[in-house]
């Protein structure tokens, strides 16, 4: 009979496999499928909705699809990597006719000074996690990849660990019930 010790290592083992595989599947997997964009909310324009360390996915959304209230990820300057993401407080057109989003953080007293063309938006929200991004902005993007395919590799050879010693636990007392039947 397996000690208590024994009993809570393991209950407290899958739940850290657990947990690690949920965080994976938030990060990676969700996003990759829906074809949305993890990114990190880095600064406090945002804080009372958003705050920094945020882990943000977003998916590609047409501008005619955005609405006042949306938040959205957009680039800074067309062309450019460099992201922000605020809230859409109005909507406008060009003089050539295409849409322009009005965009301000929740805790900036001003809008943004620049008007979002639909070539600059990288997509509208789709969902968030607090804290989570803060491991994002630890590692450059080579080493993320080498720690989701390491951690997925060891969480598996573990799996299969605890899978196999809990296979090996159970046949054990039936081999000596066996035993303890052909004697008697």
């Amino acid at each position: 009979m397996k000690s208590t010790a024994g009993w809570i290592g393991q209950v407290v083992s899958w739940f850290v496999i657990f947990a690690m595989l949920a965080v994976l599947a938030v990060c990676v997997l969700i996003p990759r499928l829906g074809g949305g964009t993890p990114y990190t909310i880095l600064t406090g324009s945002m804080k009372s909705s958003l705050p920094p360390g945020t882990l943000i996915v977003v998916r590609p959304t047409p501008a005619n699809e955005i609405n006042i209230g949306d938040v959205i990820t957009f680039q800074i300057e067309t062309g450019k990597p460099a992201v922000a993401s605020h809230r859409v407080i109005g909507k406008t057109v060009a003089d050539d006719g295409t849409p322009r989003l009005i965009t301000k953080g929740d805790d900036n007293a001003a809008a943004d000074p620049d008007l979002v063309q639909p070539a600059q938006i990288r997509g509208k929200l789709w969902y968030s996690v607090p804290v989570l991004g803060r491991a994002n902005t630890l590692l450059d993007r080579s080493q993320h990849q080498t720690l989701v395919i390491s951690a997925g590799g060891a969480l598996l050879v573990y799996a299969a660990f605890m899978l196999v010693s809990a296979a090996t636990d159970s046949r054990a007392p039936r081999a000596a019930r066996r035993k303890t039947e052909v004697v008697a």
